[in-house]
């Protein structure tokens, strides 16, 4: 097995059945000028033509595994094993990179002293046309630049589109887990609770292809369910922990949940914040619901925002700010 830390950058890019798509995507990562780096693709037991295609190309900093179908992430451990980068970055079989993708990052993280970092995404469908059920997503994904905006946000969604990925070895090294939850989701949420810092490129550097069969779609474990099951799991074991009293806000659809599984998991939510006319004064589970004003000052008891327009997050995070609250410290977004 080589040795790490030969070259500068490793590529990993775990392909299953990707025959329709695979050459894009890896000459996409080849043809990127000006970057020291290898591509390591890993077949992750394909029973179509992705590995004659993939022998196909002619290149030097292309290298082919193969494993038993055991999933993207045995096959991305695969590739990490074989890779000798100091710097490892993700990419799929589907999407594209843009030609400057590698280069930027790598130039990002040198001059940041930076942990990790993606870009913005384009996200769009095999024939090349926006998604309209995912512009909202694809807006807020670019929405989070910097390391405070993500770390504030990251129990809203995944902050990060996996594929855009370059950090450090030792980051990729703690693993995506197997379990019932999206491993790459879980492994974000790790790596920032352990302090890295994660930070995005302002500008698009890859075209994730959103089709039926991406995992993303049809992959139980990256259901609606599993999503809200890997937020709450990492909530609890990380600034909930030890936790017994918080402030809730949103009262509303978003929030009665969050206020249901708040109770059942023991917390005594202190303060109930919403601004509908329509739920002040009322009585939720226990608790009455009282305009933003009632809200106090930050102190030791951590407070939840669980409402889902984007635009009110804006607002909300403003006035908690002035408040002395600091989104991703004592103050969490939800979704």
């Amino acid at each position: 097995m080589p040795s790490a830390h030969k070259i500068p950058l490793s590529v990993v890019l775990p392909a299953y059945n990707s025959g329709d798509t695979i050459v894009r995507a890896v000459r996409s990562i080849l043809d990127s000028p000006g970057a020291d780096f290898e591509l390591i693709v890993v077949n992750d037991g394909s029973t179509d033509q992705t590995v004659e295609r993939v022998q196909a190309i002619p290149d030097p900093r292309l290298q082919l595994l193969h494993q038993d179908h055991r999933g993207p992430s045995t096959a991305f451990a695969h590739g990490l094993r074989h890779a000798r980068g100091r710097w490892i970055a993700r990419m799929d079989a589907d999407d594209i990179a843009t030609p400057d993708r590698l280069v930027k990052q790598l130039e990002h993280l040198h001059s940041t002293d930076g942990d990790a970092v993606g870009g913005l995404v384009q996200i769009l469908d095999p024939t090349g046309r926006p998604v309209p059920t995912l512009n909202r997503y694809e807006r807020w994904l670019n929405s989070l630049i910097t390391p405070e905006s993500i770390a504030a946000y990251r129990f809203v969604e995944s902050p990060l589109v996996n594929p855009t990925a370059m950090a450090r070895r030792e980051i990729f090294e703690m693993g995506y887990r197997d379990g019932p939850w999206p491993e790459d989701y879980d492994l974000w949420l790790r790596v920032l609770h352990a302090g890295f810092r994660i930070s995005k490129i302002p500008e698009p550097l890859l075209t994730w292809t959103d089709h039926p069969q991406r995992l993303t779609r049809s992959d139980p474990r990256y259901s609606a369910e599993a999503f809200d099951r890997c937020r709450r799991m990492h909530l609890l074991e990380g600034p909930l922990r030890g936790v017994e009293r918080v402030h809730l806000w949103g009262a509303g659809k978003t929030g009665k949940p969050w206020m249901r599984w708040l109770l059942a998991e023991g917390f005594t939510v202190k303060t109930l914040t919403d601004v509908s006319p329509r739920k002040l004064g009322q009585n939720i589970h226990g608790v009455i619901a009282s305009d933003p004003e009632a809200l106090p000052s930050a102190g030791t008891i951590p407070l939840i925002i669980a409402v889902g327009a984007s635009g009110a997050r804006n607002h909300i995070a403003r006035f908690i700010t002035a408040r002395g609250f600091v989104p991703g410290e004592n103050a969490w977004f939800v979704a």
